[in-house]
C-alpha cells in the first residue's frame, strides 16, 4: 500500500500521504493527460484508453472515456465492456474503483475513494474501494463514497450521496442516499 503513516509525516502540518513513488507517478499521468488526453475530441476514446493503458488501468476495448474526466490514479482504475466515464467526472481512485460492463458514470459524477479517520488525532487517510456493478447508472453529479458497492443495475439519482451500499436494481436518491423504487432488469 503506497498510504503513509500520517504518525510519522503528519499530513496536517503539510506531510505526504502517499509514497514518492505514487506521487511521482500522479505527476507523471497528469502532466500525460494534460498534454495528450485532456485536449482531445471527445470521439477519440481508443487514444484516451491508450493513455490509461500506459499508466497501468485496465481498460475494456469498448470503454469510453471522455477528456475532461479527471482520473487520480490509473493503476486503481478497472473498466469493463461498454463502460462510460462521462465529461468532468472525477475519478478519485485512491484504492481499487471497478466500473462494470455496460455501467455508466454521468457528467460530473464524483466517485471518491479515500477518507480520514475523524477521530484520529492524526488525521490517518483511509483509501477504499468502489465497485460499480455491470449496468449501473451514476447520474449526473452524483457522489459515491469509500467503500461503496453499487449493485448490478442500481441507479444512484442525479446529485444523490451514496454512502452506504446500494441494492441491484434500485433506484436511489436523496442526500444520503435512500431507495425510491425498484428498477426493471433489462
Amino acid at each position: 500500500m503506497s498510504v503513509l503513516d500520517a504518525r510519522q509525516l503528519n499530513p496536517r502540518e503539510g506531510g505526504p500521504s502517499f509514497s514518492l513513488k505514487h506521487r511521482l507517478l500522479r505527476l507523471a499521468w497528469g502532466t500525460v493527460w494534460g498534454l495528450l488526453g485532456r485536449w482531445t475530441p471527445v470521439p477519440f476514446h481508443a487514444w484516451r484508453r491508450l493513455l490509461l493503458r500506459c499508466f497501468g488501468a485496465r481498460i475494456d476495448r469498448t470503454a469510453r472515456i471522455y477528456p475532461s474526466a479527471s482520473i487520480f490514479y490509473p493503476p486503481n482504475l478497472e473498466m469493463g465492456a461498454h463502460s462510460v466515464m462521462g465529461p468532468g467526472v472525477i475519478c478519485y481512485c485512491m484504492d481499487r474503483l471497478f466500473v462494470g460492463d455496460y455501467a455508466i458514470i454521468s457528467q460530473r459524477a464524483h466517485l471518491c475513494g479515500g477518507t480520514h479517520d475523524p477521530d484520529d488525532a492524526w488525521f490517518q487517510l483511509q483509501p477504499r474501494p468502489i465497485v460499480i456493478e455491470r449496468k449501473a447508472w451514476i447520474a449526473t453529479e452524483a457522489f459515491v463514497g469509500p467503500g461503496v458497492t453499487v449493485k448490478e443495475g442500481a441507479l444512484v439519482g442525479a446529485r444523490a450521496v451514496a454512502v452506504n451500499d446500494v441494492s441491484a436494481w434500485e433506484i436511489w436518491a436523496g442526500n444520503p442516499a435512500r431507495k425510491i423504487r425498484d428498477r426493471s432488469p433489462f
